[in-house]
């Protein structure tokens, strides 16, 4: 390959178009270090820094295919600029997380070998879940008969998400009557959960 050092980048196209094919291999031998620089500086989600480079020799790749010498930049630019391109793509993609779900899955087996470490429990009858449901809503009647109306909508929006100055806004009060409110409510349903 040393017979290739005397040749330019744009020399060694031509010669490339015109059929001797180890210039490629050459040219990519030679431009791999610009793309391990250019690996340096970005940082690809969900993979690794081989993943970048992969991405750069990719980007070489097609700036030994597509280049064309009687363009105004030198191949290293145009070189530097194809790399610099696909590894953005390959960043701009990985942070869309389109692929994320085959990114981050596991097989059935490995599941059902690691139990424990996913933390899976036996799966609950329907009649467990049933049950579930029926003393989660006995406790919230419980807890709506000892609340007053307005403490009532006020715990709706509070489990809703608002925060107390949300909730003094939606409901025109102020923020300290919410807090108030708020107060009472817990003390109410710390009564009803000692019974």
């Amino acid at each position: 390959m040393e017979k290739y050092d005397a040749y330019s980048d744009e020399e060694l196209i031509q010669m490339l178009r015109e059929g001797e094919t180890p210039v490629a291999e050459y040219l990519m031998d030679k431009y791999k270090t610009l793309v391990r620089k250019k690996a340096r500086a970005l940082y690809l989600a969900g993979g690794d820094h081989e993943d970048l480079l992969q991405e750069g020799m990719l980007g070489l790749y097609k700036a030994v295919r597509e280049y064309q010498p009687d363009k105004e930049a030198s191949f290293q630019t145009f070189a530097g600029l194809c790399i610099s391109r696909q590894m953005y793509s390959a960043v701009v993609s990985a942070q869309r997380k389109k692929h994320h779900p085959l990114n981050t899955s596991i097989s059935l087996n490995e599941l059902e070998e690691n139990q424990e470490e996913y933390n899976l429990g036996t799966a609950e009858s329907p009649e467990t879940i049933l049950l579930d449901q029926e003393a989660t809503e006995n406790l919230r009647s419980a807890i709506e008969k000892n609340l007053s109306p307005f403490e009532c909508r006020v715990l709706d929006l509070y489990l809703s998400g608002l925060d107390y100055l949300q909730i003094a806004e939606e409901l025109e009060r102020p923020a300290k009557s919410i807090d108030n409110a708020l107060q009472r409510i817990r003390a109410k349903v710390n009564r009803t959960l000692e019974y």
